[in-house]
């Protein structure tokens, strides 16, 4: 019986690790860590937390929780929280990221005597019910563990809590538990380090372009990637799209989004920086921002090279295939960079012809826009920008992405207010 639970073990962790080495974004596998994570020990809830090793803070980058997520319509999530924190050893989360060891406690509310090298030492640490007075959530046994580069280096930490027996009781976390975890964490310690070098790589590209553009800084960019992704979360459950489809795509679109205006980096100086509106000729040479980034992803090598290409090119074509759109069925390898691509459109794309992925940054990118100042305008107050956005539904924007845009308006503002 013990012999056939632990093979079972074993062969969930492979079959989770193979789902997250197909993972390239670093958001999106430190989510799903944390869903199998809480799968092999059927735990009932958990944050992922990434350390950022150069301003030294700890951040909640995800949480979760199916009793409180249960309590929520179809459709919800559990409220957006940003918390950001420099570690000291008197937080479990930071006595485990600068001990790099595991900690397991069996009631977070009667921590046992502390234990180092063998005797008995007063506890760094407490345990804060702040988050528990809030949701009325009552945490109980608690396994953190940290995440770890081959090298030794620090990625973060994971936090599971509330492990559940085959009746749904809560129990603390065996050494079986603890087993598997530390095994499931070395293991997809390699899988987070090749996702964060190749976000560091996309990161480059991104602050490339942020050097020739002041106005598209990084908080833009994180800003754009993360309504992106919740505006997509929401279509998908309204659609009914399958969770494995939904999985693969938003997977993609955090990495895609990030990179919708790479191409100004081809943009010259005198209009990139200019300080007001551009003329009529200026603008036509901006528009070729959109096929120079769609030149950047060519040729095609994998589906984000071509969910990042039909970003650059489409984010700027209009649901209804208004003029005001670009730059519609034009050959973006024709353009050459620096020249003024047609005033007018020779052949406009519109509904569905323009790239899901594309409508949606189009929504999320206005929305960014709208919400904070530029060179040529003030901020928008909140509900002028919502009220603009859906006097835009089928218009210029996908009537279907405005809805569920609408059904999330909290959740945006919240992340709009922690990202700056």
């Amino acid at each position: 019986m013990v012999q056939n639970r632990k093979v079972s073990k074993k062969e969930m962790i492979i079959h989770i690790e193979e789902q997250l080495r197909e993972i390239r974004d670093v958001d999106i596998l430190l989510e799903n860590i944390l869903s199998g994570a809480r799968q092999i020990v059927n735990a009932d809830a958990g944050s992922i937390y990434e350390y950022d090793n150069k301003n030294n803070l700890l951040c909640i980058r995800y949480s979760q929780n199916d009793t409180l997520t249960k309590e929520l319509a179809p459709g919800e999530k559990l409220p957006f929280t940003s918390v950001s924190f420099n570690p000291t050893p008197d937080s479990i989360s930071g006595y485990v990221l600068l001990s790099k060891k595991i900690l397991n406690l069996p009631d977070v509310y009667n921590l046992p005597e502390f234990m180092d090298e063998g005797k008995t030492v007063p506890r760094p640490f407490d345990f804060n019910d702040v988050n528990d007075q809030i949701t009325g959530y009552r945490t109980r046994s608690m396994l953190t563990i940290p995440l770890m580069m081959a090298n030794g280096k620090v990625l973060g930490v994971l936090q599971i809590i509330n492990s559940k027996d085959e009746n749904g009781n809560v129990i603390p976390f065996d050494k079986d538990a603890e087993f598997y975890i530390s095994q499931f964490a070395t293991k997809v310690g390699s899988i987070y380090e090749y996702a964060y070098l190749t976000r560091q790589n996309v990161d480059r590209l991104i602050k490339m372009a942020g050097f020739r553009d002041p106005k598209e800084t990084g908080a833009h960019v994180e800003r754009v990637s993360s309504f992106s992704v919740e505006i997509y979360d929401r279509y998908a459950s309204n659609k009914g799209i399958p969770l494995r489809e939904r999985e693969k795509f938003r997977d993609n679109l955090r990495m895609a989004s990030r990179c919708h205006d790479v191409g100004k980096v081809a943009v010259p100086d005198g209009i990139l920086k200019k300080a007001g509106i551009l003329d009529d000729d200026e603008r036509d040479i901006m528009k070729g921002h959109t096929c120079v980034g769609a030149q950047i992803f060519s040729p095609v090598e994998n589906e984000l090279d071509e969910m990042a290409r039909d970003v650059c090119l489409h984010h700027h074509d209009r649901y209804d295939g208004g003029s005001k759109g670009y730059p519609g069925d034009y050959n973006y390898m024709d353009y050459i960079p620096e020249t003024k691509m047609p005033h007018e459109l020779e052949q406009a794309l519109k509904g569905d012809k323009i790239p899901l992925a594309a409508r949606i940054v189009a929504l999320a990118d206005v929305y960014d826009a709208l919400r904070h100042r530029r060179c040529y305008k003030a901020e928008w107050s909140v509900d002028d920008t919502f009220k603009e956005i859906l006097n835009e539904r089928g218009k210029q924007f996908d009537p279907d992405l405005v809805d569920a845009f609408m059904q999330i308006r909290d959740r945006l503002e919240k992340i709009n207010e922690s990202i700056s």
